[in-house]
């Protein structure tokens, strides 16, 4: 094994109200990074620290309002990046017999759990996948990294499967930020299947006004689930445009969500596409509300719903859709 020569240092401060002024330090060892190398840590998608490499070695010493919370570490252009859970505790990053993303990174058991978990799916065929994740979930209730991981599953694994998991876990992990995404999912989803009336909801327009699914009550609405950053859903909007201005004056419409976080790339996606119907969305990507009302665990995702508002198909796209307006109309 080879010998570390450098040091680190981690100071840690506990009142006696248990409120913690809370820090960690991250020292790095990698392989083929050129001195001067810029590396960031972010969470949340910010950068909340920078460290220069020099001579292959680098260091972290930041405030964190919390932990274990999971962050990335990465180059300016992310030709080198590594996403892992920090706990407040010394931690090293070690490169020296490997590539950037697959570092050893000791001083974190939240980390260690995950790594070593995802290691062992890794080779495994996509459909043994699910059952493993679910297993893990179960076996650590726990551990953050299971809270994070229903967070993150719980439109694909569904309301039931997800309630019972949630039921499990530890105090901390229900109060935690995942465990309140859960309970929210949990709380709002309704997943309507066909057959089911379509459920009303209001959200914010792309000029800020309030809009509502029942405004357009008595027509046939197609309720699209798209963003601007997924790259099937630009592909398949000059589709709609040509559907919308067919079917537009004999009594259809579109009510598209969006799960866009910027609302700036939301609006020059809108332009871009010439999409001209109605537009909403409270700008929370993911954790959309009326994506977690309806169920949908991936995009683009639509239903088409008949002038006595109930639902009648999901997930028609071109000609599908186009042949499902003719035989609607014609009748």
């Amino acid at each position: 094994m080879k010998k570390i020569t450098f040091g680190f240092a981690l100071l840690l401060i506990f009142s006696c109200n248990e409120k913690q002024d809370l820090k960690f330090s991250l020292s790095g060892i990698t392989n083929g990074l050129e001195n001067g190398t810029i590396l960031y840590l972010d969470y949340n998608n910010k950068p909340i620290d920078s460290s220069i490499v020099n001579d292959n070695t680098f260091k972290f010493k930041t405030k964190l309002v919390h932990t274990p919370i999971k962050l990335w570490l990465h180059n300016k252009n992310f030709s080198n990046y590594r996403a892992f859970w920090v706990e407040n505790k010394p931690m090293l990053f070690d490169a020296t017999k490997t590539d950037f993303r697959n570092a050893k990174i000791t001083g974190s058991e939240s980390e260690n759990l995950s790594f070593n978990f995802y290691q062992e799916i890794d080779t495994l065929p996509e459909n043994e996948i699910k059952e493993k994740e679910i297993e893990f979930v179960k076996n650590n209730p726990n551990s953050i990294v299971s809270a994070s991981m229903l967070s993150l599953y719980s439109t694909t694994w569904g309301k039931e499967k997800t309630k019972e998991l949630y039921e499990k876990f530890s105090k901390e992990n229900k109060n935690s930020k995942f465990g309140k995404e859960i309970v929210r999912y949990i709380e709002l989803n309704k997943s309507p299947k066909f057959g089911d009336q379509f459920i009303d909801f209001e959200s914010e327009n792309q000029n800020g006004e309030l809009s509502k699914l029942s405004k357009f009550n008595g027509k046939i609405v197609l309720l699209e689930f798209w963003a601007s950053w997924c790259g099937p859903c630009r592909q398949e909007n000059p589709n709609q445009v040509n559907t919308y201005k067919k079917f537009n004056s004999k009594g259809f419409e579109i009510f598209a969500v969006s799960l866009d976080i910027d609302k700036e790339s939301w609006l020059k996606a809108i332009k871009k596409d010439n999409l001209n119907w109605e537009q909403v969305s409270d700008l929370k990507g993911e954790k959309n509300e009326v994506s977690l009302i309806y169920g949908v665990n991936e995009i683009p995702d639509n239903f088409l719903i008949d002038k006595n508002g109930y639902i009648i198909e999901r997930n028609l796209r071109g000609q599908e859709l186009n042949s499902k307006l003719e035989e609607i109309l014609n009748k």
